[in-house]
């Protein structure tokens, strides 16, 4: 039988601490890490994406970082296409290695990595950029109700306005949302990283604050004026709109990063109601549980 070439996925909700695992897992094991966080693609985004500083990386190879700028739409099917030839070039590379290189995917967004680990088959659908200019008018709400009617029985996040759009995108041209998957020819290990609900709640506090006190309203700043569209799909990354809302007077800073705390802890829940659908995962607590699940992972 073919031995297939083994993949570890480190993931979790924002906050949680997946960046300070995977650093440590990879450095254990001659890693490189790939991001899986479909808004650390784009530079000059830092501080609200959170973004792993060279310090933090502490020497270890990352890929899929900063890699687009935030009027290009860098989307999932070419994120899948990459990260599979990127893939497949480690495997490669193993070959003739003394020592083998180990791929760490990371990061907290589920489709992403889902279509990773199951090969999931995008529409094959050109972008409707009459339909996205119309469609960035209107409210989540009008577009989601817009959908339903089109797929009464969608399993489309209704409150994610490019994942609705795209959906409407794709039925209006005849295309079908059907969900299909053809496993790669990858070996995955999926490790979720699970922590107290107060626990990761104090962290998000930690990470809002800490985003102030980096510069994240004048990292907004800089980017509105560089001429940048904050409509664009880049920029619903939690933060930027909160932050331009109080730079156009719309609230005061306080309430902005108040804001930005409440949304960033609802969306923690979303990212954990869909990790939860997947009993592939194996949650641990501490690096100790996971050091071992990567052990006898790569061992088998």
């Amino acid at each position: 039988m073919k031995i297939k070439p083994k993949v570890i996925v480190i993931l979790g909700p924002t906050s949680s601490g997946k960046t300070e695992m995977s650093i440590k897992l990879a450095k254990q094991w001659n890693g490189v890490i790939i991001s899986a966080d479909s808004r650390q693609f784009y530079r000059g985004m830092n501080i609200a994406t959170a973004k792993t500083t060279k310090e933090q990386q502490q020497g270890i190879p990352h890929y899929m970082i900063d890699i687009a700028n935030p009027d290009q739409d860098f989307n999932l099917s070419l994120y899948q296409t990459t990260v599979y030839n990127l893939l497949h070039t480690i495997n490669r590379w193993n070959w003739i290695r003394p020592r083998k290189v180990v791929p760490f995917i990371v990061g907290g967004t589920g489709l992403y990595i889902q279509a990773i680990v199951d090969g999931y088959q995008l529409p094959r659908v050109a972008p409707n950029l009459k339909l996205r200019e119309i469609s960035e008018k209107k409210s989540i709400t009008a577009l989601a109700r817009e959908l339903k009617k089109l797929d009464p029985k969608t399993t489309v996040d209704l409150k994610n306005k490019r994942r609705v759009v795209r959906a409407i995108e794709v039925l209006r041209s005849g295309g079908k949302l059907e969900n299909k998957f053809v496993p790669p020819n990858f070996d995955f290990l999926q490790i979720g990283i699970r922590r107290p609900p107060d626990e990761l709640n104090q962290s998000i506090h930690q990470k809002i604050q800490q985003m102030h006190k980096q510069g994240v309203v004048k990292e907004a700043k800089d980017l509105l004026a560089k001429g940048y569209d904050f409509g664009k799909p880049a920029f619903s990354a939690l933060g930027y709109q909160h932050i331009r809302d109080y730079l156009k007077g719309k609230f005061s800073l306080a309430k902005a990063l108040e804001l930005m705390e409440s949304d960033t802890k609802k969306f923690a829940k979303r990212q954990l109601t869909w990790f939860k659908r997947d009993k592939r995962i194996h949650w641990v607590s501490t690096l100790k549980e996971a050091e071992k699940l990567v052990a006898d992972f790569l061992k088998r």
